[in-house]
């Protein structure tokens, strides 16, 4: 259910989602343990009884990250079943969303609560979405949803397999969609994001939609964002 990643965060494995024109995704959320052993729960996924047990036993529920605004789809049920926690969401999901009451929109400075533990930056200017990538320095982690993907081989069949090996969806390493490629209207911006990211000193690299990648972490995300130069 929970599957350890490093030392106090773990991510967990959600149901398969199916968004526009019937391409479907896998999913997948990040747990990470604050002091006093409050949870910073990352692009949160179905919310089953036995998932709510296992991080029950981790600690308490206490922050619900929309860290883009593509990934926002269960974080109300989390609200009802976690009252106490506080919802924090990328640029411009608040006017999405205006059923959420959102303790705080996110930027490149992280609020205190995990200011001790984590560093984050937005990756702005881009049309489809800004995501937030955050630092988690304990177990030198880089925690990104969409900007990285890799599906399986053979997950989409048909026009969607060649539509998805022309995006850069598919393949053995995990890459920027060609779709997010495009959609960077301010590169410079992004550019400006991406030299915080690849500061900071990453051995593990994880996305909501792909293998993560343990190990080099650094090179890995040169490689993936050179396109940007």
């Amino acid at each position: 259910m929970l599957n350890a990643f490093g030392p106090n965060i773990w991510t967990a494995e959600g149901p398969v989602v199916t968004a526009a024109l019937g391409f479907h995704y896998p999913t997948r959320m990040c747990v990470i343990r604050l002091i006093d052993d409050q949870l910073f729960i990352c692009s949160p996924i179905t919310l089953s009884d036995a998932l709510s047990a296992a991080i029950t036993a981790l600690g308490q529920v206490r922050y619900l990250i929309a860290p883009n605004s593509l990934h926002d789809l269960y974080i109300a049920d989390w609200k009802t079943a976690f009252p106490e926690a506080q919802i924090y969401t990328a640029p411009g999901l608040a006017h999405k969303r205006g059923d959420l009451v959102i303790a705080g929109e996110l930027d490149d400075t992280p609020p205190t609560p995990w200011a001790d533990a984590m560093d984050q930056v937005v990756m702005r200017g881009n049309a489809l979405t800004e995501e937030v990538v955050f630092f988690h320095r304990e177990s030198a982690s880089v925690i990104f949803t969409d900007l990285l993907q890799n599906m399986p081989k053979g997950w989409y069949k048909g026009w969607r397999a060649v539509i998805a090996h022309l995006d850069l969806m598919t393949g053995d390493t995990p890459r920027v969609p060609r779709k997010f490629r495009v959609a960077f209207k301010d590169k410079a911006a992004a550019r400006q994001a991406l030299a915080q990211i690849t500061q900071w000193p990453a051995h593990n690299v994880l996305m909501a939609h792909g293998t993560p990648i343990k190990g080099d972490g650094q090179a890995f995300i040169a490689r993936s964002f050179d396109w940007l130069k």
